[in-house]
């Protein structure tokens, strides 16, 4: 039986450390500000943004709420991005994607500052995470590798699969994995072979979205399984894009849903913003 990851522990340990930065900063004048910005009503966006100012507001970072309606413009949304850029008291800015149809994303993303992008979207925070010259990571695969580094697990020299090429989580989590020295496939919807690639990985990252795409046979004895998907089963209860009931008899460890990766998600986002307020301020950045 595989041992679970708990990303709510350690997430709690992150947010602990956040919250402690937080107020170090308060006694210098700095009062680290995150703006989120809501376009439309999907449930889901909804309840990520509910969550992401709950985290803020456990640890003491100041945030701020943009709900824009559905039939906002490309240019009422970029004029708020511009408004954000400039705005002191805001050192990170989070534009909650998908936007609805008619909005173009990437023109949005672009538009953000990239000091002030906690996302880590923007096209030179991207090319910094390419080179190993990261001021921010994408929140997911950082969140991931700080998982991996808690369990004491070394990518080094291991044989690294992702499933899925996304540009959010499956391209910078490869990046990730390589910069520590793993050797990393990248699979996706046109790979051949993949249940005998999944069979190499010592360390095997799931980011496909299709629910329990990852069964038990595709899964090599003793390897450590992390598990990106938010899915629903045939039943419409939550579960991830691994089939956790069985590989869990496979894996060494492994990570559930809920309760592993998405938890991670939330804390690392806290850890981008602290981070942007210090550089904003020219406070190294350890």
């Amino acid at each position: 039986m595989g041992q679970l990851i708990d990303g709510k522990a350690v997430s709690k340990e992150i947010k602990t450390s956040v919250a402690s930065e937080v107020e170090e900063l308060k006694k210098s004048g700095i009062t680290p500000g995150l703006a989120v910005v809501l376009v439309g009503s999907d449930p889901a966006s909804r309840t990520y943004v509910t969550n992401k100012e709950k985290d803020c507001a456990s640890v003491g970072i100041y945030s701020e709420e943009y709900a824009l309606p559905e039939t906002t413009s490309q240019k009422e949304l970029l004029d708020l991005v511009h408004t954000l850029n400039a705005k002191k008291t805001i050192h990170g800015i989070l534009v909650q994607l998908p936007l609805p149809k008619g909005l173009e994303e990437e023109e949005v993303i672009q538009t953000i500052h990239p000091l002030k992008d906690v996302d880590a979207f923007h096209p030179e925070n991207v090319g910094r995470i390419m080179i190993g010259n990261c001021r921010f990571l994408p929140c997911t695969p950082a969140g991931i590798m700080e998982l991996i580094h808690h369990e004491g697990i070394s990518a080094e020299g291991k044989r690294c699969v992702v499933v899925g090429r996304s540009n959010i989580v499956g391209k910078p989590m490869a990046m990730l994995l390589l910069h520590e020295n793993g050797t990393v496939t990248i699979c996706h919807s046109k790979t051949k072979d993949l249940k005998k690639i999944c069979l190499e990985a010592d360390i095997l990252v799931a980011a496909v979205g299709r629910p329990k795409f990852i069964t038990a046979d595709m899964v090599k004895p003793g390897a450590v399984v992390i598990d990106v998907g938010m899915d629903r089963d045939e039943n419409g209860k939550l579960c991830g894009d691994v089939d956790f009931s069985e590989v869990q008899h496979v894996a060494s460890r492994i990570t559930p849903v809920p309760g592993g990766v998405g938890p991670m998600t939330r804390a690392m986002l806290l850890k981008n913003t602290i981070t942007a307020a210090k550089i904003q301020n020219g406070i190294p950045v350890l």
